[in-house]
């Protein structure tokens, strides 16, 4: 986002001198017109900024600029200058949808102030408008892995490498820590994307009904099977079958899957016919496996059978680093969904995100934002009732959060101005050569940041 730039509309020549120096002095870029005709090539949806004008204009009033401003952008704030004979035109502009309006005379404070509140609501709503599409276009670029951890570069990694292969392949991680994510990230970068991804909770499926689930059926096959069914796996046929919490599989369906894994072809219940299948199984579990098959709980040659290649996810606690990224990410997730703008966390509410321990990880960080989303920094949001905590868990080292927080604060300013140094060393105020210090410290390259 650029630096905001201010229209501002007078026709008196001394006036526009005046407030341009008053703006000047406040730090604000501010462009002076005569006519308004003159301001509204540079009036754009993409413009942050805020158009201050007078009411009683040569040609084209400042009712007239507002009407063309809505048409432009409803969402542009405009503030209406009025001198005494106006104020009930301007009130009424205001119901129009002009943002505020200064009665004459007026100090610099009153114009400073409000114009800066205009800039906060406009910069948010940019924001929100750049995240809405961001999420929108997720469709097409398919799963974000988010994060610059060293575990999740290594995770990002590894699914690069096996993506566009039809390796069968095994997700470990705790619950909510985004095995549904990795495996349609696997999908979206493998040759199968245009193919269906059919998802499936072993452990949701009543133990009575898995194998008509997973393999399908002939009519007449059981009590109540009136017609044919198609199981997931045929449904998968040309895609990938996700398998979620393969450990909640009864082993008798676990008989039937690793028949299927290694022949490559299905049969429906009831049937003698076996249908060739040419798809890849992506399996996950919160369990180790390999305990579970020496108890008993888990077929062995399963185990081996879906452990071809194995993609570890690392639980949120173990990738605090992250946190402040993976929260913004889904506050403008839920922003888009819930149609609202949303203010950004401060400081004090980031050291508690990144002080929390996160026992249901990513979902947990993901229910939360929208709950913050929701509820809103105005209303008196606790971040103890974010976490529906009393007391919260114990804090990590001091130096280790304010290591993880100094780190997330250069990232995110590296990450706002694309890596450009100049602009990340004038947000946070420090010299070139403390920026480079830090940066050498956390592992940060400004390269990393240019694209995002």
């Amino acid at each position: 986002m650029n630096e905001p730039l201010i229209l501002f509309i007078d026709d008196e020549a001394h006036i526009r001198a005046a407030n341009r120096q008053t703006l000047d002095l406040a730090g604000l870029a501010v462009e002076t017109f005569e006519m308004a005709e003159q301001a509204l090539p540079q009036i754009t949806p993409e413009l942050f900024g805020v158009v201050v004008s007078d009411i009683r204009l040569p040609k084209m009033n400042g009712i007239e600029l507002l009407k063309q401003v809505q048409e432009i952008d409803p969402d542009l704030p405009l503030i209406l200058i009025s001198g005494h004979a106006d104020i009930d035109m301007a009130v009424t502009a205001i119901r129009d949808g002009a943002y505020d309006f200064i009665e004459k005379p007026f100090g610099a404070d009153r114009l400073v102030d409000t114009i800066r509140r205009a800039l906060d609501k406009r910069r948010l709503t940019l924001e929100n408008r750049q995240l809405r599409s961001q999420v929108s276009g997720q469709i097409n670029l398919g799963p974000r892995i988010i994060g610059r951890t060293r575990s999740i570069q290594t995770l990002r990694n590894t699914i690069a490498q096996v993506a566009d292969t039809d390796a069968d392949i095994l997700i470990l991680g705790e619950t909510g820590s985004g095995k549904e994510m990795v495996a349609r990230t696997l999908h979206e970068q493998s040759g199968r994307r245009e193919q269906n991804f059919v998802a499936i909770n072993c452990g949701a499926v009543p133990e009575s009904i898995i194998e008509s689930e997973l393999f399908g059926h002939e009519a007449g096959a059981f009590t109540g099977a009136a017609g044919l069914r198609i199981g997931k796996f045929e449904h998968a046929d040309g895609g990938t079958l996700f398998l979620d919490e393969i450990e909640s599989m009864p082993l008798v369906a676990q008989v039937r899957l690793l028949r299927v894994l290694q022949d490559r072809a299905v049969e429906r219940l009831g049937s003698n016919t076996l249908i060739p299948l040419n798809l890849r199984v992506v399996a996950a579990t919160k369990v180790d496996l390999r305990k579970a098959a020496d108890e008993g709980l888990f077929r062995e040659d399963l185990y081996y059978r879906l452990n071809v290649v194995s993609i570890e996810i690392p639980p949120l606690r173990q990738r605090i680093e992250d946190i402040p990224m993976l929260f913004q990410h889904f506050l403008l997730v839920a922003s888009a969904r819930y149609g609202r703008e949303i203010t950004t966390p401060n400081p004090e509410q980031i050291s508690a995100l990144m002080a929390h321990e996160w026992p249901g990880n990513v979902r947990e960080l993901r229910n939360a934002a929208e709950r913050y989303v929701l509820l809103g920094s105005d209303c008196g949001f606790d971040f103890k009732q974010l976490f529906g905590e009393e007391g919260g868990e114990a804090p990590r080292t001091l130096p280790r959060q304010v290591e993880c927080f100094e780190k997330s604060l250069i990232e995110q300013a590296l990450g706002a101005h694309k890596g450009c140094i100049k602009l990340t060393m004038e947000q946070l105020g420090v010299p070139r050569k403390t920026l480079y210090d830090k940066m050498q410290k956390y592992g940060l390259d400004k390269n990393d940041f240019k694209q995002e």
